[in-house]
């Protein structure tokens, strides 16, 4: 509980600290992570030695954990995207961690969420086509242990998809 406390505690901090300039930062390098120390400095009307510091500053509290580069699934063949949901024999601790580590070691998981609800776990998972996700599911998934049940949902369509948060444009 104590460890909590001071979690909270260090995001309240976090939270306080920053201010109309981190949050357009943080706003611009979510449209743009290549954008120039320059080019941001000027689209937030800050000069670039104290843009950047307070990049670093962003960077060094690991509210920016990470830059990245979103690909195209199908133009890299990858065209099936399914939700998978999964539910274990039993919710105790050795079962979550063996399910947590096989699920890392495949790269056709996208993301993986411990949920509530009738499910256990949701998966998005991409696949080449229909027969390799049949092979995903039967050789992969389906030897977990303590898997009681799968149940599976294509997308057919991607209606939204994004990799920005909303980022507060007050501060308090």
């Amino acid at each position: 509980m104590v460890v909590m406390e001071q979690l909270l505690t260090i995001k309240i901090y976090i939270r306080a600290i920053m201010d109309k300039f981190d949050l357009e930062i943080l706003d611009q390098l979510q449209k743009n992570a290549r954008i120039s120390n320059i080019a941001l400095a000027e689209t937030i009307n800050l000069s670039p030695a104290p843009c950047l510091r307070r990049v670093r500053e962003l960077e060094n509290q690991g509210i920016i954990s990470n830059y990245t580069t979103i690909l195209d699934p199908e133009k890299l063949g990858w065209n099936v995207s399914v939700f998978i949901e999964i539910r274990l024999e039993k919710q105790v601790l050795e079962y979550i961690e063996v399910f947590e580590d096989m699920v890392q070691q495949y790269p056709e998981v996208m993301e993986c969420y411990l949920m509530t609800g009738t499910s256990d776990y949701l998966l998005r998972v991409v696949a080449e086509d229909l027969p390799s996700l049949q092979t995903f599911i039967t050789e992969k998934l389906a030897t977990i242990p303590n898997v009681a049940n799968m149940r599976s949902s294509i997308a057919l369509k991607q209606v939204k998809y994004k990799t920005a948060l909303p980022v507060r444009k007050s501060v308090r």
